[in-house]
């Protein structure tokens, strides 16, 4: 069985001036002829979430993924997991019988976290929950030993920036939102490292955890010195935060082997669900 199903690309609508998108390149209808489409599959669209969510397929997609994330674990660019993740997945959509399934080669990047961890050492001993930051450099091979200066946000860290210099900047941002709070992590390192500190720790961009940090991707900018950088759970950071507004002195040891290679071959993996109806259009 074939379904029709209509992917609207928002960011192509203004440069396709409101047609629909045909294979062969032409675009005979307006954007009102596509709402007018569309509002004539609601029983469609009805029967396949019944479908999903009462029907056959309830629990399907759940247990796909956990499948997915149980036996293949943590997929990096550029790593093994990632070649059994597209293997695992262009096998999958042949057995579902989706059409024109291949893979299309492409190059990615290869960065490896490797051993890290991080502890307190003032006040007190204290082991502290990392998770590298994605392109992060290594540390030093005996490591990095700084005192720590807490902020909540750039500003305040513009504001001690002689405070910062040689030191590890821990990052207790106040989550707002994800998109709002993630420049925290995209930018922490930079500005960290305009003000001369070593390292930075950014609070895990959520809006609580049960010591677990939750890291991503970050960006260096070409003319800023490169440093270490990685996540911490949001109780790691509240805490240093108390220490730190008490007057506390905060020393952490902190060690990071990651590795960035050149780019590895790697695969899109592609697979369409041609409609029967018009199946030249996409």
């Amino acid at each position: 069985m074939k379904y029709v199903f209509l992917i609207f690309f928002i960011h192509l609508l203004p440069q396709y001036a409101g047609k629909s998108l045909r294979r062969d390149g032409s675009y005979p209808k307006t954007f009102e002829d596509i709402k007018t489409e569309i509002a004539g599959y609601t029983d469609i669209a009805k029967a396949i979430i019944d479908l999903a969510v009462h029907g056959k397929a309830q629990n399907r997609s759940y247990e796909r993924l956990a499948v997915f994330a149980d036996t293949i674990g943590p997929r990096l660019s550029g790593s093994k997991n990632l070649d059994a993740a597209i293997k695992y997945m262009f096998s999958a959509l042949q057995e579902d019988g989706l059409e024109n399934v291949h893979l299309e080669p492409v190059k990615v990047p290869h960065w490896e976290r490797g051993e890290e961890f991080a502890v307190m050492l003032e006040p007190r001993n204290h082991s502290i929950a990392i998770l590298g930051l994605g392109s992060s450099v290594a540390t030093p091979p005996e490591g990095i030993t700084a005192e720590v200066i807490v902020v909540a946000s750039f500003d305040e860290l513009h504001k001690r920036a002689q405070e910062a210099k040689g030191k590890i900047v821990v990052y207790n941002e106040p989550f707002i939102n994800y998109g709002e709070t993630v420049r925290y992590r995209s930018r922490g390192a930079v500005e960290a490292a305009k003000v001369g500190a070593v390292a930075s720790l950014i609070r895990s961009i959520a809006s609580f955890s049960i010591h677990s940090p939750h890291t991503g991707w970050q960006d260096y900018q070409p003319d800023v010195p490169r440093i270490p950088t990685a996540c911490i759970s949001v109780e790691d950071a509240e805490m240093m935060s108390r220490m730190s507004f008490r007057g506390t002195k905060i020393v952490v040891h902190l060690k990071m082997g990651a590795k960035t290679y050149p780019d590895s071959p790697s695969f899109n993996t592609v697979a369409e669900i041609i409609g029967s109806k018009y199946p030249e259009q996409v």
